[in-house]
C-alpha cells in the first residue's frame, strides 16, 4: 500500500498494527535495517512510514537549489595571521548565518577519510552474526552497534543503522573495537581531534574569546563517532534516513561519502550538501548555541531515503558522554563575556547531564533547547 496522506498513515497505524510488537522483534534481531536489507525486503515495514509533512515541508525548489553551504579552506591558519584572521570572518559568517560549513584543506590525508568510510562499510557489510555480538542499547559500554538510538521514543524509525564509539576522554581498549575497523578507527580519531582543537580555537576568535577560551571550557574534551549506514531503501517516499533534528554537542565534523541525501534548514528551505570528496561538513551543535547565547546557531538538518545506496557517513561530535560523571556535571551556561545588558542571558545554568537527561527521554527531531530558556 502506498500512502499518499496522513489520514491514510494513521489509518494503517490503527488498523490491526501493533506496533510496539513489531518494534520489538526488530530490536531483537540485532542485525538492524541491513538485516531487513539482506532477508530481501522489497516494502518499507509500517514502523518506518514516516508523515509526509516531514518529507515534504519546504522541500528543495528550482530557486533555492543554488543556494549552497560555505566552503572554507583552512590552508595557512598555521602560519599566516592575514589568512588565519580571513578564516576566522569567514567562520563567523557561516557560524551566525548557516550554522554549518564545509572545511578543505584540513590536514587530513584523503587516503585516511577513504579509509574510514570503507572500515564503516566493513563493519555493517559484514556477517549478520558477528555484527550481532555489538548490537545493544546500553549506552555504558564504548562500542555500541544499533538502529535507532529512541526507536520507541520516536514517531517512525529512520531508515539507518549506527557504530557508536565513545572515544573521549576515555577511549575503548583495542580489543572492544570491531577487528574490521579498529585500526582506522584509531588512526582517524587522532586526526579528527586534532582538527577538532584547531576548530575550537577558530571559533573562539570568531566569538572575540582569546584562542583557547572553548578549550579551557571543556568542549574539546569529549568525542565520541556515529558511523552511520543508509542501506537503499525499496520505498524511499515512505521514509527518511534521518529524521530532522539538531545534534547534541558543540560541534560534529560529518565525514560523508558521495551517496548525498545530506539537506540542512536555512531560511525554511531545505538544501542539498552535495558531497566533495576531501572535504569534511562542521555543523553547530545545540550546546554551543547555548553556550554562546544564540551568537552561533545549532542547525536543522536531515537525511533522504533513497533507492540506491549505501551511504556511508561518520559523524564525530565533540560533547563528553555519560561515561564522564566529573564532567557531565559541569555548569553549562551562556559564556560571561559575551553578555550585557544589549545582551542579557538567553538560557539558564543547566548541566550536561540534565540536557543529556532531557535529549534521551524525547524522541529525535523535538526542541531541545527550548526548556533550558530564561
Amino acid at each position: 500500500m502506498v500512502v499518499t496522506s496522513t489520514d491514510e498513515l494513521e489509518a494503517v497505524t490503527v488498523s490491526n498494527y501493533d506496533r510496539k510488537s513489531e518494534l520489538k522483534a526488530f530490536d531483537d534481531s540485532k542485525t538492524g535495517v541491513q538485516g531487513l536489507i539482506e532477508n530481501g525486503v522489497t516494502k518499507v515495514q509500517h514502523m518506518f512510514y514516516c508523515e509526509q509533512s516531514n518529507l515534504s515541508d519546504g522541500l528543495t525548489s528550482e530557486s533555492n537549489s543554488k543556494l549552497s553551504i560555505p566552503t572554507i579552506d583552512l590552508t595557512g591558519i598555521h602560519g599566516d595571521p592575514i589568512l588565519r584572521d580571513e578564516v576566522v570572518g569567514k567562520i563567523r559568517y557561516a557560524c551566525e548565518k548557516w550554522g554549518i560549513f564545509q572545511i578543505i584543506n584540513h590536514g587530513i590525508p584523503n587516503h585516511v577519510l577513504d579509509d574510514m568510510i570503507k572500515g564503516t562499510c566493513r563493519f555493517h557489510q559484514q556477517d549478520a552474526k558477528v555484527r550481532k555480538e555489538y548490537y545493544t542499547r546500553d549506552l555504558s559500554r564504548k562500542v555500541v552497534y544499533l538502529s535507532n538510538f529512541t526507536l520507541y521514543q520516536d514517531q517512525s524509525a529512520d531508515w539507518r543503522d549506527t557504530l557508536a564509539c565513545f572515544w573521549a576522554p576515555h577511549p575503548p581498549k583495542t580489543e572492544e573495537l570491531p577487528a574490521v575497523c579498529s585500526d582506522i578507527l584509531i588512526e582517524y580519531s587522532k586526526e579528527v581531534m586534532a582538527l577538532g582543537s584547531a576548530l575550537f580555537e577558530l571559533l573562539s576568535e570568531a566569538l572575540g574569546l582569546t584562542p583557547f577560551h572553548l578549550k579551557e571550557m571543556g568542549c574539546a574534551e569529549g568525542v565520541f563517532h556515529l558511523c552511520h549506514y543508509y542501506p537503499p531503501c525499496p520505498e524511499p517516499e515512505l521514509t527518511i534516513g534521518t529524521t530532522k533534528h539538531s545534534d547534541a554537542g558543540f560541534i560534529t565534523i560529518l565525514l560523508q561519502d558521495q551517496m548525498g541525501g545530506l539537506q540542512v534548514l536555512h531560511d525554511n528551505q531545505w538544501i542539498d550538501v552535495p558531497p566533495l570528496h576531501g572535504a569534511l561538513v562542521v555543523n553547530i551543535g545545540d550546546l554551543l548555541q547555548l553556550v554562546t547565547n544564540d551568537k552561533f546557531f545549532s542547525v536543522q538538518h536531515r537525511v533522504l531515503a533513497k533507492h540506491i545506496g549505501p551511504r556511508i557517513s561518520v559523524a564525530s561530535i565533540f560533547r563528553s558522554h555519560n561515561h564522564s560523571p566529573d564532567i557531565t556535571s559541569k555548569v553549562i551556561a551562556p559564556i560571561k563575556e559575551l553578555l550585557s545588558e544589549e545582551s542579557p542571558p538567553i538560557y539558564r545554568e543547566t548541566s550536561l547531564s540534565e540536557y543529556l537527561a532531557y535529549r534521551f527521554a524525547n524522541a529525535l527531531g523535538a526542541s531541545t533547547l527550548l526548556p533550558f530558556k530564561l
